[in-house]
């Protein structure tokens, strides 16, 4: 018996996931797992690894948005590959992409390609912007542990 797999990720506690949830109800997602503050760029995650080890032949997987499944395209190539292999399909909601046709494949190494380059941007972003706040004598985060004794005495 062929099932749809639904998954839905949030990479912190305080998001809500209620709009993936809801559109893979809509999309008639049997079961439907997701995880809860962890980071897209992780390729391990609890309930991703769930469906991963159930999914089967004829069986599909579909995601809100391919961003949700993984950020990298060494990820996202290889889990494709996997369901392939499985004999399983994957379908993206948001970008109406559907890996079952041959256009469809194409289209989702292209927006793989897509998503790991932003995910490269956003990296760059926060390092420059790390860098202009350490110029100015300014370090996010935690204090660092020799700052925090100069504070205590």
């Amino acid at each position: 018996m062929t099932k749809t797999y639904g998954y839905y990720r949030v990479s912190t506690a305080d998001q809500n996931p209620e709009l993936q949830i809801n559109a893979l109800k809509d999309a008639g997602c049997c079961e439907i797992l997701g995880d809860i503050g962890f980071s897209g760029a992780k390729t391990s995650r609890p309930a991703f690894d769930e469906i991963m080890n159930k999914i089967g032949e004829g069986d599909k997987l579909v995601v809100w948005r391919l961003d949700r499944m993984g950020r990298s395209l060494r990820h996202l190539v290889e889990v494709n590959e996997t369901l392939a292999e499985r004999g399983a399909q994957f379908e993206s909601l948001t970008e109406k992409l559907d890996t079952s046709t041959p256009m469809g494949e194409f289209v989702f190494h292209i927006l793989a390609a897509v998503a790991q380059l932003e995910r490269q941007i956003i990296r760059e972003r926060t390092l420059a912007g790390l860098a202009v706040a350490a110029t100015k004598g300014r370090f996010p985060g935690r204090p660092r542990k020799d700052e925090r004794w100069r504070m205590a005495a």
